[in-house]
């Protein structure tokens, strides 16, 4: 059966919030003893879910206090708030602790402060996040929900900490930001979408690049393909070309070629679908560099608007529905 998904994972959560490993929630039983050889009890220790000796994790709990006689065996009454414990050596003399094995404490943080995000976020926004094209989840929600279980946990020893106050404060603001569509997430439509986003693909530094894009591109969705064919100066020696999508792949999969060895003369040029390209360098010395390529990533003009403070809704003439559609 499908589960919903954690957005962050232990490693980027430790990466938020460095200190989690001190609000481990164990809690220390006392009062240990011997009602039998080898058996000891803690009346009124509280619930116990997993048992600890010195900080070592005793396995799975036996189904009754009498079937306790191996080193290390335990069992919890829950009808009378008894914690029952089989040793050679008196527990009084080790740190028994009741509670969670930490890991699995920390996996549940994750997953419930990630169900605690979407619950937070408009409706307009899907139930589960999407992955971007690299796999992984935007960082603006790792972050969130790291932030939320970091306010959590912290709160389970100091329910007024100033630290999980100021957590829980960003984690609100970034809430905010992508409910008003002040934020944007990666697969999210943006208004600047069909300008097109200059990404490197290979690029060696201070060599000329593309720096800037003109028009709107008027297809749907692309990664236009730019590759530098000649390398040299700005003054007819460096070309580019181009290829576009076809009826089997996009742009950046070689598609289409549509500008072919053009000489780069730091004007704009033509790109694809209405827009045009501007190469530059850091000085008027800079040269292109042969093999050098960039995706651009385009959105048509023509498509709906996801991330936008203004907000689409439905509008109705003669019972039929109509969608707005925002640039």
């Amino acid at each position: 059966m499908a589960q919903a998904p954690t957005y962050i994972t232990h490693k980027e959560l430790k990466r938020i919030f460095p200190q989690m490993d001190e609000f481990d929630q164990k809690t220390p039983i006392y009062g240990w003893t011997e009602v039998t050889t080898n058996k000891y009890a803690a009346h009124d220790s509280g619930q116990v879910t997993q048992l600890f000796a010195d900080g070592e994790d005793l396995g799975p709990a036996q189904s009754a206090h009498t079937d306790l006689n191996v080193e290390g065996e335990w069992f919890y009454n829950s009808a009378e708030d008894v914690c029952y414990y089989f040793s050679a050596s008196t527990p009084s003399d080790k740190l028994m602790e009741g509670g969670e094995e930490f890991v699995g404490m920390v996996t549940q943080y994750r997953a419930d402060e990630s169900r605690y995000f979407d619950s937070r976020v408009d409706p307009s926004l899907p139930k589960n996040q999407l992955k971007d094209k690299s796999g992984n989840y935007d960082y603006m929600v790792v972050r969130t929900v790291g932030l939320i279980a970091a306010s959590f946990m912290i709160k389970t020893k100091d329910h007024t900490s100033e630290l999980a106050t100021s957590f829980m404060e960003e984690a609100d603001n970034n809430i905010a930001l992508l409910n008003e569509g002040k934020a944007a997430l990666s697969w999210q439509n943006t208004a600047d979408a069909p300008q097109g986003t200059i990404r490197d693909v290979s690029y060696t530094d201070g060599s000329v690049r593309p720096v800037d894009t003109r028009g709107e591109y008027s297809g749907t969705f692309d990664l236009i393909r730019v590759l530098i064919v000649a390398g040299g100066a700005m003054d007819g020696t460096a070309t580019y070309s181009v290829w576009v999508k076809d009826g089997d792949k996009l742009g950046n999969q070689q598609g289409t070629q549509v500008v072919t060895a053009e000489k780069i003369n730091g004007d704009f040029q033509s790109l694809a679908g209405g827009l045009q390209i501007r190469f530059g360098g850091d000085t008027k010395t800079s040269v292109a560099t042969a093999t050098n390529e960039w995706e651009v990533e385009v959105t048509g003009r023509g498509e709906y608007v996801d991330s936008s403070d203004m907000k689409s809704i439905k509008l109705t003439r003669s019972g039929s529905p109509a969608r707005r559609y925002y640039k």
